[in-house]
């Protein structure tokens, strides 16, 4: 009888849906806001390392223009020194994180363009 009355209130006065600028990943905001955080995680990786990258290549230029100062090497030698470390701790954090959340926690899906989508916890 309920279903009924609920039926017939959604024919009198029409359904309830998110608004248009919520709806970024179909009809759920939940699964939206789980597109978003993983487009922002992605976003994050690809900037961190290109980062990484500059800093790589700077380090290598100012060991390229030091003229065989020690004190110039040594700047250069630490600056790829931390790059490389900085690659590794992305690579291992990267590593933990899909191995917990998607292993573990199955809370990562894969989405069809190489990236991944957040699986929002519900009630």
């Amino acid at each position: 009888m309920k279903l009924l009355a609920d039926k017939a209130i959604d024919d009198l006065f029409g359904g309830i849906s998110p608004p248009a600028a919520m709806n970024v990943g179909g009809a759920d905001p939940v699964q939206g806001v789980g597109k978003l955080i993983g487009f922002g995680i992605q976003m994050f990786i690809m900037i961190a390392g290109l980062f990484l990258l500059i800093y790589l290549l700077w380090g290598a230029f100012d060991w390229i223009v030091s003229n065989g100062e020690k004190e110039r090497i040594t700047k250069a030698q630490s600056k790829i020194t931390n790059a490389l470390i900085g690659m590794l701790l992305i690579f291992v954090v990267l590593t933990i994180f899909n191995l917990l959340a998607g292993n573990i926690l199955k809370i990562v899906e894969p989405n069809g363009s190489g990236g991944f989508n957040l699986k929002l916890p519900t009630l």
